[in-house]
Parts: structure tokens; sequence; C-alpha cells
């Protein structure tokens, strides 16, 4: 090729410095004021729709590695659950570990409740975790789902219509 051709290796053309230092100085702004917002104590949270059902759950470990399930008001027996039940006892763990973690004891019961917008929520009302058992798709959320009060799913089918 002559001197007056193109070639191949062209030069890319070159980012004017002080865009890339406006931009860096606006990242910098941006993750301090959300660190500073965090520090604060703000955390941001979506408020669920109103409940349609909702039922207090007691859970205990039998002696022989059992789950138990109780209504915490009426004290019924709603489950005795055995073999791993993988869901559950992660969705339990995970509850008891912000309970031990602000040193709370297990006595307060896990409130179930179905929302208008067709989330399940359980919920600790010592520590204020919620979890969305909707999240974790239809078959999770089933676990749960059944110890919700008699009718609260038809209630939903109803609202949707």
């Amino acid at each position: 090729m002559s001197a007056g051709q193109g070639s191949v290796h062209a030069r890319p053309e070159r980012i004017p410095r002080w865009l890339v230092r406006g931009i860096g100085v606006l990242l910098l702004l941006v993750l301090g004021g959300v660190g500073l917002m965090r520090l604060n104590g703000f955390s941001p949270t979506v408020q669920p729709a109103p409940a349609l059902a909702e039922r207090a759950l007691a859970f205990a470990d039998a002696p022989d590695g059992a789950v138990l399930v109780a209504d915490a008001t009426t004290g019924e027996r709603l489950a005795e659950l055995r073999g791993e039940q993988g869901f559950l006892r992660g969705v339990l763990r995970g509850l008891a570990r912000e309970r031990r973690a602000q040193q709370v004891g297990a006595t307060t019961p896990y409130v179930l409740s179905l929302h208008a917008d067709g989330r399940l929520l359980i919920t600790d009302p010592h520590t204020g975790q919620r979890i969305d058992l909707a999240s974790f798709g239809p078959d999770n959320a089933a676990v749960f789902a059944r110890w919700l009060p008699a009718g609260a799913l038809q209630a939903l089918k109803n609202q949707e219509k």
C-alpha cells in the first residue's frame, strides 16, 4: 500500500479525557450516595397488597427429625412432615438465622399470608423478615399454601375475575 491509502490498522478515535473523568466522578457520587443511604438505615421495601387471608403458624422439630406444623392460634396440629423437606427447612432455617442474629427466641409464631396481588408471604413479626414464597415457583409455594385458611385460594381466584 502506498502512503496515501488507508491502512488495515487504523487508529481508533480517542475518547476525550474529560468525558472519562466525568463518568468516573458520576459513578463515585452515585455509589457514595447509595452507601450513605444504607448506613443511615434506608432500606427499600415494597409494601404488599392487602392480605386476603392470614394464619399464624408454629414450627417445631420432633425428636425423630420430623417437622411439626401447628396453627399457633388454636394449637391444632396441621402436619407432621417427615423426610428431607428441603424447601420448607431452607425457609425455616433462614428465618431462624435472623432470629438468632437479633437474639430473639423462637416462641413468636410466623404469619403466612395470601395477598390480593397473588403473593404468598411468610413473615416473622418479631424480626420483620418477610419471604415471598411465590417467587420460588408454584410447587415450592404450595408447600406452605396448604396451610392457608380454608377458601383463601378460592377468594383470590374470585377477586381475579
